[in-house]
């Protein structure tokens, strides 16, 4: 493997460690999967909220297979106008009470998997990173109705063990960030993930409610104090547009009032209070999924005026 530092290189006058502070490191990449955006929407939040610095930035024409992912360029009176470059980047931020977070986000890597890992793991080493929270959004059959929910796994069972766990062995398409988090543990690191269990029939919207929760769960993990007051307004705007939505189509109506039973049914079958916990799968709602594409449409239809925008 040719030397993994060599994939990014740092910014100028960027930060360097602080002898005593143990940051937290948290990963949010685009490309696998992110149900409602909630991973890139708290990336967006927290850098436009808290105070960011540049700390270095990845090699894209290394890591990036472009003719799979090409970025968008711009074409206005006869001429290319724009190009949005794509990025993977480490920012520092610091939380409401000063404490460090390294905030890397931006593009997953298409290539160099393993090197690329090696190269973030140069970066826990050298900032002394104390814990690595992965967030991203996951479609799952649950309503819009009840409580946010996330599923938790970390590389240690202490690190989630107020995380009930409904999953015993699934077999997953793998991500860069799951990898990381693999090669983390085995070197003897603390890192963990949080997937907020998105209502499938709005995985294609931006769902604020969800990055409100990562960042809420972040916050808990990390022991760190983060701003999450606009999200929750966002949330609150756009769950009333669903509401508004679901009220004008009786189909619509039933698919929710179809995913509320099941979900209500599922916790008091467990004894689960709704919070923090992953939702149930896929699989035990055998018409989650047709009922779900006829919301989907019927959200579509109506006059490109789905829930985020």
């Amino acid at each position: 493997m040719n030397d993994p530092r060599e994939l990014y290189r740092w910014a100028d006058d960027a930060p360097t460690p602080v002898e005593g502070e143990a940051p937290v490191l948290v990963h949010a990449l685009q490309g696998s999967m992110d149900a409602g955006s909630a991973g890139r929407l708290l990336a967006e939040h927290l850098t436009g909220k808290l105070p960011s610095t540049r700390v270095l930035g990845f090699d894209m024409d290394t890591l990036l297979d472009y003719r799979s992912r090409r970025p968008a360029m711009t074409f206005s009176d006869g001429a290319w106008t724009s190009y949005d470059e794509p990025e993977l980047v480490l920012d520092l931020i610091r939380d409401d009470d000063g404490a460090p977070i390294l905030l890397l986000h931006g593009l997953e890597p298409d290539l160099q998997w393993e090197r690329f890992v090696a190269a973030v793991q140069t970066v826990v080493e050298e900032f002394g990173v104390r814990l690595t929270i992965g967030v991203h959004g996951i479609p799952m059959g649950v309503p819009h109705t009840r409580p946010m929910t996330v599923t938790a796994h970390a590389t240690r069972p202490e690190l989630i063990e107020a995380y009930p766990n409904y999953f015993s062995a699934v077999q997953v398409p793998a991500s860069a960030a799951a990898l990381l988090e693999l090669r983390l543990g085995r070197r003897g690191r603390d890192a963990m993930g949080f997937a907020a269990n998105v209502p499938h029939y709005l995985a294609q919207a931006d769902y604020p409610q969800a990055a409100a929760e990562l960042v809420r769960q972040v916050a808990r993990a990390g022991d760190l104090s983060l701003p999450v007051g606009d999200l929750e307004a966002a949330g609150a705007q756009v769950r009333g547009e669903i509401d508004r939505q679901v009220s004008e189509s009786e189909e619509v109506t039933a698919v929710v009032a179809a995913l509320e039973r099941q979900f209500d049914q599922f916790r008091e079958a467990t004894g689960d209070p709704g919070r923090s916990v992953s939702a149930t799968p896929m699989d035990e709602l055998p018409s989650a999924d047709e009922l779900g594409a006829q919301f989907e449409a019927f959200l579509a239809g109506k006059d490109g005026d789905a829930p985020g925008e």
